[in-house]
C-alpha cells in the first residue's frame, strides 16, 4: 500500500470504522501543494455571479429579495453552543441548508458552472456582445433555442444533481443527472418533475460520475460538470468565503490572532468544502482553521489528503469500508485528486463520525434551534467536541490557541436540508430519537 501520513493506530481506527480526528502534518507547508490554483479565479467567479444576478432573479423569483444573490444567513446558536462546544467562544451556523434554488451547499458551485457554460455559448454566438452586456437576455427565446441544442450532464449523490438540473432546465438546456445507488428517491423525483433525465446506477458515486463522463465524451453537444475535476465548481463554492467575510464584519465578529476562527465542513468528494477552505485561507490566513468532516464508512478526503502529493487518492474500499452511510451526500469512496492538491497545505485536519452521532446532532439542531437538516449536514456540529479530544488538544497547543479559545468563533457549516419532504424529515427525526434512547 502507498505511504499514508496516518499513524498505524489511526489506520486501525479507520478500518474499524471508529471516529477519529486526523491532523494534517502538511498543514502550512506550501511546498506540499505546488499545483495550487490562482486566487484570481476566486474573484472572477464572484464577479460572474454578480453580473448574472439579474438573470438569476428573472429565472427564480425567490431571489428577488436578495436581488439575484445566492447566499445563506449566518445564524447565532447560543443554546446549541452550550450543549456541543466545550472549548469556549461562540458557535454560529452557516445556513447553506437553506440556500435558494437547490437547498444545499452545492447551489453556489453548480449554478456557477452552469452560468460559465451559458456565458461562453452566448458570447461565442453573439447573444452577448461582452461581459458588460445585459445578462437578462439569456432568459429570452433566442437564448433558450441556443441552449436547447446542448445537454448538461453530471454525476451526483443528489444535491449537485439538483443544483445543475434545476438551473440548467430553467435556462433551457437538456439536462441529465447520473445518480448513485445511495441517492434519495425524493431527489430523483424532484429532478424528474423539472424535466431532468435521471439515469440511475446500482453502484456508488464514482461509477455514476464515470458513466456521465463517458456519455458526454461521445456527444459533442454535451457538457459534463465534473465534480471530481472542475475549477468552475471549486471557485463557485469558494465565493462563500467572500460572503462569510462580509457577514462576520456585519456582525462585528473579529478574526485575528487573538480571535481565531474554526470552521467545520462536511465533505464528500471534497469540492465544496475544499473550495470554501481555499477561499477562507486566502482571506484569513493562519487565523482560520478548517476541518473537514466525514462518515466513518467514507473517509475518502482524509485518505486523499494523507496521500503523497501528486498521487491518486486511495479508495475507502481498500480499508475494508463499504461507504454505507445515511449521510448520502457524503457517501463517496474516492476523493477528488484535483481538490486534494489544491488544499493539501490549507486543511487543518479531518474528523470522522458515525451515523448515530450524526442523528444525535440532527436532533439537537431541531430541539434547540428549530433547524431541520439532512443527516450529512449535521456532522459539522461535532467539530468543537472533536477538537476537545486528545488529538484536538495537540493541535490547539501546537498553534498556541489554548489561551484564546474564550474569544474564538466556531462555524458549523450546514450543507443541506430545506428541500427535504416533511415525511422524509420525520423519518430522520424518528431515527434520531431512537439513537438518543438506545
Amino acid at each position: 500500500m502507498p505511504h499514508l501520513a496516518i499513524s498505524p493506530q489511526q489506520q486501525e481506527q479507520m478500518k474499524a470504522a471508529t471516529p477519529l480526528l486526523w491532523l494534517n502534518d502538511r498543514y502550512q507547508n506550501s511546498e506540499a501543494a505546488p499545483a495550487r490554483p490562482s486566487t484570481k479565479l476566486l474573484y472572477r467567479a464572484s464577479a460572474r455571479l454578480e453580473r448574472c444576478a439579474p438573470l438569476l432573479q428573472q429565472l427564480f423569483p425567490e431571489l428577488e429579495p436578495s436581488q439575484g444573490l445566492i447566499e445563506s444567513p449566518l445564524l447565532s446558536a447560543a443554546a446549541l453552543n452550550q450543549q456541543i462546544n466545550p472549548l469556549g467562544g461562540q458557535l454560529l451556523l452557516k445556513a447553506d441548508h437553506a440556500l435558494p434554488i437547490a437547498g444545499s451547499i452545492k447551489a453556489r458551485g453548480g449554478i456557477h458552472e452552469v452560468l460559465c457554460f451559458a456565458e461562453k455559448l452566448a458570447l461565442e454566438q453573439g447573444l452577448l456582445s461582452s461581459i458588460e452586456d445585459d445578462y437578462a437576455k439569456l432568459a429570452g427565446d433566442e437564448a433558450r433555442e441556443l441552449f436547447g441544442r446542448y445537454t448538461l450532464a453530471v454525476g451526483s449523490t443528489g444535491n449537485l444533481g439538483l443544483s445543475i438540473g434545476v438551473t440548467g432546465a430553467a435556462l433551457g438546456f437538456r439536462t441529465q443527472v447520473h445518480m448513485s445507488a445511495d441517492a434519495k428517491e425524493w431527489k430523483k423525483e424532484r429532478l424528474r418533475r423539472r424535466g431532468v433525465d435521471v439515469v440511475e446506477h446500482q453502484a456508488d458515486y464514482g461509477v455514476a460520475v464515470a458513466a456521465g463522463r463517458r456519455n458526454a465524451q461521445a456527444d459533442p453537444h454535451c457538457y459534463f460538470v465534473d465534480d471530481e475535476r472542475s475549477p468552475e465548481l471549486f471557485f463557485g463554492y469558494a465565493t462563500a468565503a467572500l460572503r462569510l467575510q462580509q457577514q462576520l464584519q456585519q456582525q462585528g465578529i473579529i478574526v485575528d490572532a487573538d480571535h481565531p476562527l474554526f470552521v467545520y465542513l462536511p465533505s464528500g468528494v471534497g469540492g465544496a468544502p475544499g473550495g470554501i477552505t481555499f477561499g477562507l485561507k486566502q482571506l484569513f490566513g493562519d487565523h482560520v482553521h478548517c476541518f473537514l468532516a466525514e462518515p466513518v464508512q467514507a473517509p475518502c478526503t482524509l485518505l486523499g489528503l494523507a496521500g503523497e502529493p501528486g498521487s491518486e487518492p486511495l479508495p475507502c474500499y481498500d480499508f475494508g469500508l463499504n461507504v454505507d452511510t445515511d449521510a448520502d451526500g457524503l457517501a463517496v469512496g474516492t476523493a477528488s485528486a484535483w481538490v486534494c492538491e489544491a488544499i493539501r497545505d490549507l486543511c487543518s485536519g479531518v474528523y470522522t463520525a458515525t451515523d448515530r452521532q450524526l442523528y444525535q446532532q440532527l436532533y439537537q439542531l431541531k430541539s434547540l434551534e428549530n433547524i431541520e437538516v439532512e443527516p450529512s449536514a449535521a456532522i459539522g456540529c461535532l467539530g468543537p467536541a472533536m477538537l476537545n479530544s486528545e488529538s484536538g488538544q495537540q493541535y490547539l497547543q501546537q498553534h498556541q490557541l489554548c489561551g484564546r479559545l474564550d474569544q474564538s468563533t466556531h462555524i458549523a457549516w450546514l450543507t443541506g436540508g430545506s428541500l427535504v419532504p416533511a415525511q422524509e424529515y420525520q423519518r430522520y427525526l424518528a431515527q434520531a430519537k431512537s439513537c438518543l434512547e438506545s
